[in-house]
């Protein structure tokens, strides 16, 4: 009775879990890197390898792709990290995001993503590090909506 149920399990689970497996490999995933449009004028080299370090897999057009990202279903989760990562932040076109919603995210600790930080350790920023990468962001960036664009519609007296 217990072949047989070996058997079944095999059957009706193992087998059909391999055929997923092996499909989901055809699924297409968008691992391009588009052309870099800008590049930050960062206060200091610190500041860009912190952003390098931590955010820039994700959020640029400089991405590295590691070995997982070719293997589904890791591969479909990176794509989709990236993708929507470049969408919210892309320090690689102009006007790459909100510094103060940069330093929001990384003070509420969702930034770097936990998932990425445990196959990358050195994406890890320490309390100390995290206190610079915030100063550097805000003196790229500035600290508000409209920092670093021109003053639209302010009246020169």
């Amino acid at each position: 009775m217990k072949k047989f149920l070996e058997k079944k399990l095999v059957k009706f689970l193992l087998l059909p879990l391999i055929l997923i497996f092996i499909v989901i490999q055809f699924i297409p995933v968008d691992r391009t890197n588009p052309p870099v449009t800008y590049k930050p004028v960062w206060d200091s080299q610190q500041t860009e390898d912190f952003a390098r370090r931590a955010c820039f897999d994700c959020h640029s057009n400089e991405t590295t792709w590691p070995w997982y990202s070719y293997v589904a279903p890791a591969s479909l989760l990176v794509g989709n990290h990236v993708k929507d990562g470049r969408k919210h932040l892309n320090f690689s076109e102009p006007d790459p995001g909100d510094a103060e919603e940069m330093v929001e995210e990384i003070q509420a600790g969702n930034m770097p993503i936990a998932g990425y930080v445990m196959l990358h350790s050195n994406a890890k920023l320490t309390d100390a590090e995290k206190l610079e990468f915030i100063k550097g962001l805000k003196a790229t960036f500035g600290e508000g909506e409209t920092a670093g664009k021109e003053n639209e519609g302010e009246d020169h007296k």
